[in-house]
């Protein structure tokens, strides 16, 4: 399974518009286009998860493939690497363990009112 990277699609195209371009050249595991949060307008850009043969026959295909004034480019995407794990940290605390040497400290009474 290979994760492309489309970008320069029209803004105004939708999942479907972009599933029939690339359907012709296999099986379409997974399709997102990149949206804006706020309005929800298309960014431009999406990723989509094909089989490695069809994959490769889409950017071969679609690479270069131009809308308008845009000029469609289909790469396959760059994994991002895992951000190192931290260790835990470590909290100071004032606990002091008992042990059979150590003095025992009592309670204060509670006076009460």
């Amino acid at each position: 399974m290979i994760k492309l990277f489309v970008v320069g699609f029209p803004r105004e195209m939708d999942e479907m518009q972009l599933a029939q371009l690339f359907g012709p050249y296999g099986d379409i595991k997974l399709l997102t286009i990149a949206r804006d949060q706020i309005g929800g307008k298309s960014k431009g850009f999406g990723f989509i998860q094909m089989d490695d043969k069809d994959a490769y026959q889409a950017i071969e295909a679609l690479n270069g493939y131009t809308f308008g004034d845009r000029q469609l480019e289909v790469r396959v995407a760059e994994e991002k690497p895992e951000p190192a794990k931290q260790p835990p940290v470590q909290r100071k605390t004032n606990y002091v363990p008992v042990t059979a040497n150590s003095p025992v400290r009592k309670k204060r009474p509670r006076l009460s009112k």
